[in-house]
């Protein structure tokens, strides 16, 4: 299987577009995805905020790794997504692989870190093919529509 990371191009706009219009991923979003120029912004958007990496299979785009919130402790936040049709086929976890090894050996990050839903076993199981250890749970952590969910913290340590 052929994973690669690289930068997002403003032509990748459509893939971004179809991602966040995907149930699981509508609340993802940073603002409503309706059209390519929103999809556009969300690429732009990253320029200064951390580092995403286009996730491409076979040299299709299908998804998003990164690693923001870097602080003086070398410490960063690991987010992913994949296109529904990419999903199950090992993409995610190679991607935050390939993502940490990049963040540990060419930004000099120490730890990396990331959070899912407990009710997101998916995720979870990402988290863990790529190398993130469960460190625990915290209580009520994100809100949507009224519900509260728990979440599961993991990390990867550059020792790891």
């Amino acid at each position: 299987m052929g994973i690669e990371l690289r930068a997002w191009h403003d032509d990748d706009a459509a893939v971004v577009l179809r991602a966040f219009q995907a149930e699981d991923m509508h609340r993802q979003a940073p603002w409503p995805m309706v059209t390519l120029k929103d999809a556009q912004g969300w690429i732009a958007s990253w320029e200064g905020a951390g580092h995403a990496f286009a996730v491409t299979l076979d040299d299709q785009v299908v998804g998003n790794v990164a690693v923001t919130g870097i602080d003086r402790h070398l410490n960063g936040w690991v987010s992913y997504w994949t296109l529904p049709e990419a999903r199950g086929k090992g993409v995610a976890p190679a991607a935050a692989s390939l993502l940490a090894a990049w963040a540990f050996s060419e930004r000099g990050l120490f730890r990396l870190e990331l959070g899912h839903r407990v009710n997101n076993a998916a995720s979870c199981r990402v988290a863990v093919k790529a190398g993130f250890l469960p460190e625990g749970i915290e209580r009520a952590r994100l809100g949507y529509d009224g519900t509260r969910y728990d979440v599961e913290r993991h990390a990867r340590l550059a020792t790891d």
